[in-house]
């Protein structure tokens, strides 16, 4: 599997990541090092993790048991330098990581101290924000979405502590690369003009939600990203599974993510299943299956660093890996972009 740098750092990354966000609830631990030596295998080399994981649900007893799994891999595997292992502190929360603090210089210190222990691993290669302080609009908040009463002075401070930190951080060596997640435009762009102010890290990648059904990046975002080299880590680029057609019809498989959340956080809808109908019917016309059209839509975008896809059981990852080279022709491209414009903005 062909390899890129990602954004402007040293990083050399896979078109596609595996997402561990299941491990340690719905992904046992035995299944989850199953699936890292069959990334592997395949060729996929960035392993996307974050101190909150798992999820389904997040809570505080079940927070850092993720990185503790991929840690007992990295362990007794030995293959530490054949993977690329990205991971995340947590932004301002409800309570169930450090009481509900957010990111500040002191709070980034102490996380990358207890991820660097659960994942038992001397650096971390990528170290991102997972959504930001004042606030996001993703995770379906954009429909009533306000920004925050932070003054730009405030969260400029802020971002400065924080870089200053990360600077640390990467001096020591326990830090290669920094990104964001579930950023904004001016949130990016504010981190790129005060990283250049202060001679302080640049981010190289930004974690938002990408799919066909979910292209709020496409526009500001997917310049901004172009033109200053941030490479996208898609999640979702799946839509929780809903583009695998598992799905479709009112289907509700046994064990499934939908069978556990019944709206997987606010997508499943009229317009969503609509749109989900228009591209099946893509991949139909073309013989495509609707994963590997899916993942390969994704890895297309100019802006993409790498896609990070999640898989419960090891037929699920196998099913994935089976349609990881596909490539998509300028037709199917244009039919894609076509079921967009009529099913804009699903979820």
């Amino acid at each position: 599997m062909q390899r890129q740098k990602l954004g402007t750092s040293k990083l050399d990354v896979s078109p596609l990541a595996l997402g561990t966000m299941t491990f340690g609830t719905q992904t046992p631990e035995a299944e989850a090092h199953t699936q890292i030596d069959m990334a592997l295998a395949a060729g996929i080399n960035l392993i996307d993790t974050a101190e909150m994981y798992p999820v389904n649900p997040v809570t505080a007893e079940n927070v850092g048991k993720t990185e503790e799994i991929v840690g007992r891999w990295i362990a007794a595997s030995g293959r530490r330098n054949e993977a690329v292992i990205a991971t995340k502190i947590t932004g301002s929360n409800g309570g169930f990581v450090r009481d509900g603090r957010g990111i500040d210089g002191e709070t980034i210190v102490e996380a990358v101290e207890a991820s660097l222990r659960r994942l038992q691993t001397d650096v971390i290669d990528l170290y991102q924000l997972h959504w930001p302080n004042r606030g996001s609009y993703h995770f379906r908040q954009y429909w009533s979405y306000r920004p925050s009463e932070d003054t730009p002075e405030e969260i400029a401070a802020n971002m400065v502590e924080v870089l200053e930190a990360l600077e640390t951080l990467r001096r020591d060596g326990k830090v290669r690369e920094f990104g964001l997640s579930n950023e904004s435009a001016w949130g990016t762009a504010e981190w790129l003009r005060l990283a250049r102010e202060t001679g302080t890290p640049r981010m190289v990648s930004i974690q938002n939600e990408y799919s066909m059904l979910c292209r709020l990046f496409d526009t500001d975002l997917g310049e901004l990203c172009c033109r200053e080299q941030i490479g996208l880590l898609a999640y979702s680029p799946l839509a929780a599974g809903m583009l695998t057609g598992k799905y479709r019809g009112g289907a509700v498989p046994e064990g499934s993510r939908l069978s556990i959340n019944n709206t997987l956080n606010g997508r499943v809808n009229p317009r969503s299943d609509a749109a989900i109908e228009a591209y099946a019917g893509i991949a139909e016309r073309y013989g495509l299956d609707l994963a590997a059209m899916s993942l390969a839509f994704c890895k297309a975008r100019p802006f993409m660093g790498s896609v990070i896809f999640g898989a419960t059981h090891a037929d699920q990852l196998e099913h994935i890996l089976a349609g990881a080279e596909l490539q998509l022709s300028e037709e199917i491209l244009s039919e894609i972009d076509a079921a967009n414009r009529a099913n804009p903005m699903p979820f």
